[in-house]
């Protein structure tokens, strides 16, 4: 017996829609320190999320198994499904580290920045077109860092 796609793909974005709609304050901090640390324990989750008792991590963490986001293997709760969820859409993890997007563009343009303004400028220092698009561009390369280091402090959650 095959499997419908259409009916495959409808029930992957519901489920989506469920998740987004659950995964809210303490729930979504949750998923996120399971994400980024692929498994986890009850007792962990409350040390290094700070929830007064372990029953208030067993219940976020018997939530995200009951949207089918973890799977709990022997009190070891399992990273089943990764959902980007609206919160997460501008994050890229790697490894435990989840990284701002902005981090790569402003890599990008200060790399650009320092490139054309050392070549550029040392070639034909004083031309206006030339101290223009330095400027422009220490100009965009400054504003991307601004927006990265802004999404970094504010964080997923």
């Amino acid at each position: 017996m095959s499997r419908n796609p259409a009916l495959s793909k409808d029930a992957d974005a519901e489920k989506k829609l469920v998740a987004e709609s659950q995964l809210k304050g303490n729930t979504l901090r949750t998923y996120i320190y399971v994400v980024t640390h692929k498994k986890s324990g009850v007792r962990e989750v409350q040390r290094e999320l700070h929830f007064s008792s372990s029953s208030l991590a067993q219940y976020h963490l018997a939530k995200l198994v009951d949207l089918g986001l973890l799977t709990e293997q022997g009190g070891e709760y399992f990273l089943a499904d990764q959902i980007k969820v609206d919160v997460l859409k501008d994050f890229l993890k790697f490894g435990t580290l989840i990284v701002p997007r902005f981090v790569f563009y402003a890599v990008f343009f200060t790399i650009i920045t320092g490139f054309f303004g050392t070549v550029v400028l040392l070639r034909d220092p004083f031309t206006e077109l030339n101290v223009f698009f330095v400027a422009m561009l220490c100009v965009a390369s400054a504003l991307f860092w601004y927006e990265a280091l802004r999404a970094w402090i504010r964080g997923p959650v």
